[in-house]
């Protein structure tokens, strides 16, 4: 909310570049923080204050970026141009997981535990230069200004719109979560599948959605409406939860396991585009970062976030394996019900 009212009032190119900046004094943070043996708890302090600061960063970012994309676009490839906000995430998790796995093969477990641990940091500070090269020379999109009238405003006269994003965020955030950041712990502790697995789910699901989220964006942006794609995506999602889980509670081959996870991703990716181009439509230019942060940030936050943390409990209180496949059946149907009652206006400028 605090990146995105930003956004709204100073500009797309001023969020993007605090967030920047955010994001390499949080990483630099971590990298660099003195042991725990030459500071004490000081050092745990620093860690944290660094992930805050990442986590500020990130969460910033998806509103102005988001809008940046929208208003970049024409009004016949505003889906493919937004679509790409969730095709990176894909591509920073194949990456991240590359980075972990490679960390994993050449170092021991104890240079891992001493040292090891901090040169995945150190590699991403790389991003710093070119990431403040790129936004420096980014053509602005809407240069703020005294109508956006705060987040307060946006709360009063747009209120039932945000509520049924933050809803309809439910569907793709929890599976994203699921099946991309809990999905590896899931096959590891669950199912006790080798560690190896943990990499290559974590890889499966990041190209999946790099590859398949910018298609779905050009489909979308064939279509007359937003909400058909959404509404074939969502159900189709539903109707495979429960088999997909079922086949992976069985523990099957290790390319049958990836098949299942990559397929999940893939309809989890239907509405990557048109998703956040039906949100960001239905605000205003002066208040739609900031609209587009709530819904996302809150959305992510309450269902997405606590996703691991709920299914862990769930499968620790049934002792049944098929506890992620009933979170994820709950969410699809509260995503489904709020799309159909999001307002629609497409190629809103």
């Amino acid at each position: 909310m605090l990146i995105g009212n930003l956004a709204d009032q100073r500009g797309r190119k001023a969020a993007l570049t605090l967030t920047i900046v955010l994001m390499t004094a949080g990483t630099a943070l971590i990298a660099f923080t003195p042991t725990h043996a030459s500071i004490g708890v000081a050092a745990t302090v620093l860690v944290v204050i660094g992930r805050l600061l990442q986590g500020l960063s990130a969460g910033g970012e998806i509103g102005a970026a988001s809008a940046l994309l929208l208003e970049s676009a024409s009004k016949r490839n505003r889906c493919f141009l937004v679509s790409w906000q969730a095709a990176t995430q894909g591509g920073a998790a194949l990456l991240g997981a590359l980075t972990g796995a490679a960390a994993s093969a050449l170092l021991s477990p104890d240079a891992m535990l001493e040292w090891g641990w901090r040169l995945p940091f150190m590699l991403g500070l790389l991003i710093a230069p070119v990431g403040m090269y790129i936004r420096r020379h980014l053509q602005e999109t809407h240069e703020g200004g005294s109508a956006h009238g705060g987040v307060g405003t946006v709360f009063r006269e747009h209120g039932r719109t945000l509520l049924l994003g933050m809803l309809l965020m439910t569907g793709s955030t929890s599976s994203m979560y699921i099946m991309v950041f809990y999905m590896p712990t899931y096959l590891v502790s669950a199912l006790h599948m080798p560690p190896v697995t943990a990499f290559l789910a974590a890889c499966t699901a990041g190209a999946a959605m790099l590859v398949m989220a910018p298609l779905f964006g050009l489909l979308a942006d064939r279509l007359p409406s937003r909400k058909p794609l959404l509404f074939a995506g969502g159900l189709t999602s539903l109707a495979l939860v429960y088999p997909n889980f079922t086949l992976l509670s069985a523990g099957p081959s290790l390319p049958l396991t990836m098949a299942l996870i990559g397929a999940a991703v893939t309809l989890g990716s239907v509405g990557s585009g048109a998703g956040a181009a039906l949100m960001m439509e239905a605000l205003p230019r002066h208040q739609r970062a900031t609209g587009m942060s709530v819904m996302y940030s809150f959305g992510v936050t309450v269902f997405g976030g606590f996703a691991p943390l709920i299914v862990t409990w769930l499968i620790s209180a049934t002792g049944s394996n098929m506890a992620p496949a009933g979170y994820l059946i709950t969410a699809s149907c509260i995503s489904l019900s709020a799309l159909a009652l999001f307002p629609s206006h497409p190629g809103r400028d």
